[in-house]
């Protein structure tokens, strides 16, 4: 069985890839402080949340299990004691039935090494990109990974402690680690940075092989390119690492070896939800995707794809999809003129054809609207635009597929798989 632990979880692009693979595995511990996307990820992986699978735990039990950890509310910065109060009762339960299904160990400030069972095989870790983005460089943020920074970039710091932790307690070290990342962790401003993590696996007895792989080369229509190292614990023998920098000459997936490895080919025909009359909830969804009629929008109309102009949708590869739709530039937008008082007569994405774009199945989507708790009388926890952030912070499924197929190839026939 390969174990695995995903740490900057989101909604489980890992174990989706994972599932899609269909060979034997194992999420030992998932870990995300986010609330939004804990629940989105116990429902897309684990089905709907039973609240009553622990009814035996009382308000007070539960109410003392979250303040153990450090939850957020939107994934930047730590929900204070007020917010946590505001938390009706049964999403904290909710928030309760979701970390112990999924085993999540939240913050990963707060995991230490010794929270890290033995025998893993693989750990993943797709720290934040925005200290790291060019869009933070033009906000002027050039702070990056820089260890003194203590920013949200510099979680990537809290890998190397949980891992120089159980190094120092004796502990064996996951057989593989994988990062993601935006690309620009590769560029000369934070070479010196990146070059010392790298530096500190080598040290830890990991070889490093770095991808710069493209969304639109396996198979989705989206120009997402990000960096990809994959670390394998070579414990520093020669003939492994060799046997390992082999694999890789000979399965480059920057050059033909993507085109063996995809399984699937998506066009936007195959994103677009544009049945409206057929599938109601594509209506309201597209509805809820219309901006304000403003002249910023009207900007944005003329700098960005018409993908849909009421009659033929334009099959070209859509830019990344971010946090945010409504920005210059975005994905692209879709003609549609259905008459609303000063909304425009064109809409973004779709949160559903944003989940699409990263690989996930519709069937995804359902399961994490399908129970949309109110949090307060008149909101309800999911809006369009947290959807389209879940998404945009998620990485595409279908490149992942092709790593961890080369991963588990590597575990089988060069390190041996553990009995």
């Amino acid at each position: 069985m390969f174990r695995v632990i995903e740490t900057f979880s989101g909604i489980g692009s890992q174990a989706k890839a994972l599932t899609r693979i269909g060979r034997p595995f194992e999420i030992v511990n998932t870990a995300d402080w986010d609330i939004n996307v804990i629940l989105a990820y116990c429902m897309i992986h684990k089905g709907k949340i039973d609240i009553n699978k622990y009814v035996d735990a009382s308000d007070e039990e539960v109410t003392e299990f979250l303040r153990g950890f450090s939850l957020s509310s939107d994934g930047k910065k730590p929900m204070n004691d007020k917010a946590f109060k505001r938390i009706p009762l049964h999403l904290k339960r909710r928030l309760y039935t979701a970390i112990k299904e999924t085993k999540n160990l939240v913050s990963i400030t707060d995991i230490k090494g010794n929270d890290i069972p033995e025998n893993i095989d693989l750990f993943t870790y797709s720290f934040p990109c925005q200290d790291l983005s060019l869009c933070g460089c033009w906000h002027g943020n050039k702070s990056g990974i820089a260890r003194d920074a203590h920013n949200r970039s510099g979680m990537l710091w809290e890998v190397e402690r949980i891992l120089t932790e159980m190094s120092d307690q004796g502990k064996e070290l996951p057989r593989f680690l994988l990062m993601e990342n935006v690309t620009n962790i590769l560029s000369k401003p934070h070479e010196k940075d990146f070059g010392y993590w790298k530096a500190v696996l080598v040290k830890l007895g990991y070889y490093n092989h770095i991808y710069r792989l493209n969304s639109k080369n396996f198979g989705i229509p989206q120009n997402r390119e990000r960096a990809y190292m994959i670390s394998v614990l070579c414990k520093n023998n020669r003939e492994t690492i060799n046997g390992v920098k082999r694999y890789f000459e000979e399965h480059n997936l920057e050059n033909e070896e993507a085109g063996r490895l995809k399984q699937r080919n998506l066009t936007l025909k195959d994103i677009l939800c544009l049945n409206y009359e057929g599938v109601p909830k594509y209506k309201a969804e597209a509805d809820a995707s219309k901006p304000n009629d403003t002249p910023s929008r009207t900007k944005i109309l003329e700098d960005n794809d018409m993908l849909y102009d009421g009659k033929k949708i334009n099959e070209i590869i859509v830019n990344t999809v971010t946090t945010k739709q409504d920005r210059n530039p975005n994905s692209g937008l879709i003609t549609y003129k259905n008459y609303a008082r000063g909304k425009t007569k064109w809409r973004y994405l779709t949160p559903r054809e944003c989940f699409k774009l990263m690989g996930f199945d519709e069937e995804d989507f359902d399961k994490v609207i399908s129970d949309n708790p109110m949090v307060t009388k008149n909101r309800s926890l999911y809006s369009t635009e947290k959807l389209i952030k879940m998404a945009g912070n998620s990485i595409v499924v279908d490149v992942l597929e092709a790593i961890f197929t080369q991963i588990m190839d590597i575990n089988r026939d060069i390190l041996g798989e553990r009995e």
